[in-house]
């Protein structure tokens, strides 16, 4: 059963007479207890989708043109405040990246857990409850953790708070927005265990933003790739990581490096992602395309079943794609 569907969602970012699109007809979803990525390079839309589940984009600039966003069958862009209160945290909650930024420096953290707890669950706001989530998301010595101030804390302790801060109002959907960035590859492993472990004690849905589709492999079920404000490829992990549809998806891929490849030079898309509202005609990754057509300029593609009911790309030539 699908607990969040986003249907051909639409976005702008509105200054003063003019508006320049963010998102472009994005469709996603998640279903209970399941894990999805959605990957992408800065810019391609990811966080700004992931903002929009719970309405937290500030309105303005952001304006929402169309789409719906449906969580346990509710529209979320229909809802009032009062309704919007009741679903953020309570039905839907986030880990946000860089946690050093995300903690309030002058409370301990401690307090800043139960605070969550008093908004959402205030019966469940004890110091009790604040130990059993600490200790629950790894802290070593909780009581004497609970004192202490966010900067006495590691990146990957800090990192751990937010998501015991998250975990707090136990929601059906947890949405981790790139929460191994800036984090070595040892606290990384730890961090995606995490999130593994604690969404099959807590039976919890899982959307995760990250870059790195080798983290993806790790962690998730079915993976959607965004680029210019759209998904261009979509499907299992197990099968879009070992055979791209989209030749974004494959530079993605080889993009990341490896130990032991053999690579001189790690092997890098030509170009830049382009700017919200300045998309080139066309395909829109075609300026950067190593397999790009005559008529990928001119001819734009629609996202389509390639070879399974849950494999789709925005790709007219995605046939030529060649294997990793």
């Amino acid at each position: 059963m699908a607990l969040l569907e986003i249907r051909d969602l639409r976005l702008d970012f509105v200054s003063g007479s003019s508006a320049v699109r963010a998102l472009d007809g994005v469709s996603l979803s998640v279903n209970e207890g399941e894990t999805v990525c959605l990957v992408g390079e800065s810019g391609s839309g990811k966080t700004v989708t992931a903002m929009s589940v719970g309405r937290l984009l500030p309105s303005p600039p952001a304006r929402f043109t169309g789409g719906e966003i449906l969580l346990e069958g509710r529209d979320v862009l229909q809802m009032g405040k009062r309704e919007l209160r009741t679903i953020r945290g309570g039905v839907v909650n986030y880990v946000f990246q860089e946690p050093g930024a995300a903690l309030n420096p002058v409370f301990r953290v401690g307090q800043q857990i139960m605070e969550s707890l008093r908004l959402h669950l205030p019966e469940q706001a004890t110091e009790a409850e604040v130990i059993r989530l600490l200790r629950l998301v790894g802290i070593p010595a909780p009581e004497v953790r609970a004192r202490s101030y966010p900067h006495q804390m590691s990146g990957g302790m800090q990192q751990r708070i937010m998501i015991a801060m998250a975990i707090a109002t136990r929601p059906k959907l947890l949405i981790a927005d790139e929460p191994t960035t800036a984090l070595d590859v040892t606290i990384q492993a730890q961090i995606l265990q995490l999130l593994r472990d604690l969404q099959r004690q807590l039976g919890m849905a899982v959307l995760l933003i990250t870059h790195n589709l080798k983290i993806v492999q790790q962690i998730a079920d079915r993976v959607l790739v965004m680029y210019a404000g759209q998904v261009v490829e979509q499907g299992a992990v197990s099968e879009v990581t070992a055979r791209p549809h989209h030749p974004y998806t494959r530079a993605l891929m080889k993009a990341v490096p490896e130990i032991g490849a053999g690579h001189e030079r790690l092997l890098a898309i030509p170009g830049n992602a382009p700017q919200p509202g300045a998309w080139p005609g066309g395909c829109r990754f075609h300026p950067r395309c190593p397999q790009r057509q005559h008529d990928c300029d001119a001819k734009v593609p629609e996202l389509v079943g390639t070879t399974g009911v849950e494999r789709k790309a925005r790709c007219m030539y995605w046939e030529l794609t060649p294997e990793i």
